[in-house]
């Protein structure tokens, strides 16, 4: 069996040769191995790849043993279940269905919760459940519970905001902190908020990007995972900007949530460690 080790701890001497043995001492084989030393923090960030078997809480727990204070995730590299939100927008949903159908990223799409209706048809296309939880008529909290009690019937590891235009509260992203995606159409830090294609017409750029990244209680503002542009012209109106940005939304969603479904992501406090 395969499994990785996500290993984050202040920076020592010593330290790969002490992880390294506590893999062999319990019969596992590194693959793959990368490592990182942020030393303005002093802090050391290992992605290990290894096979054969084990027990995971056996090896857990000799590693803290040996290297003291640290975080350490074990993932078996099975897929991630998801739960994608949308609003009305197709272009990201879509490229996510198709994705998942041949299966193109280490996912399973569990369900999607819309807060429109727009997107039941194609979503069950691909036999996916849709949930249809409105917003009108209700407030923010009421919504936002009327959506917990509809995950509640999904073990999932991940939310994605597949262009799901609604602010999320404080409240519900602390409860799934380090676990719900965003693609922000737009080249983070910025022309954040809304009609970021408006503003960047206005302001005459001559690049237009997308950024995914992780939800925090800032808006548009958590560890960034993956963005990408591409070049424009004075010629495109509003209208052309959004409908190229579009395509690279959705790459870059595609993109982030690669790394992140494969295990190569670390959350720095509010910045990404990747290991590509």
């Amino acid at each position: 069996m395969n499994f990785t080790f996500k290993i984050t701890c202040t920076d020592e001497k010593g330290l790969v040769y002490r992880i390294s043995e506590v893999l062999l001492e319990n019969g596992l084989n590194i693959i793959k191995n990368d490592e990182f030393v942020d030393s303005k923090k002093s802090l050391f960030f290992m992605r290990t790849e290894v096979e054969g078997i084990a027990d995971p809480n056996k090896v857990i727990a000799r590693l803290k043993d040996q290297i003291g204070n640290c975080e350490i995730e074990l993932s078996s590299n099975k897929p991630k279940d998801v739960v994608v939100f949308v609003t009305r927008e197709h272009h990201c949903l879509s490229d996510l269905l198709i994705r998942n159908q041949f299966k193109d990223l280490n996912f399973n799409i569990l369900a999607v919760i819309g807060n429109y209706e727009n997107l039941r048809e194609l979503t069950e296309k691909f036999q996916i459940p849709f949930h249809y939880i409105s917003t009108e008529n209700i407030t923010r909290d009421e919504h936002e519970n009327l959506i917990k009690e509809t995950l509640q019937n999904y073990e999932f590891d991940y939310v994605v905001l597949a262009k799901f235009m609604r602010i999320l509260s404080s409240d519900f992203v602390s409860n799934f902190k380090g676990k719900i995606i965003n693609i922000h159409h737009s080249f983070l830090p910025a022309f954040i908020g809304a009609n970021p294609y408006k503003q960047a017409f206005e302001r005459g750029v001559k690049i237009i990007g997308a950024t995914a990244h992780f939800v925090t209680n800032d808006l548009d503002e958590g560890p960034i995972i993956y963005q990408d542009i591409i070049k424009v012209t004075h010629s495109k109106t509003a209208k052309d900007l959004a409908k190229l940005g579009r395509d690279v939304e959705k790459n870059v969603l595609a993109n982030a949530l690669k790394l992140v479904f494969e295990d190569k992501v670390f959350i720095d406090g509010n910045k990404t460690i990747i290991f590509e």
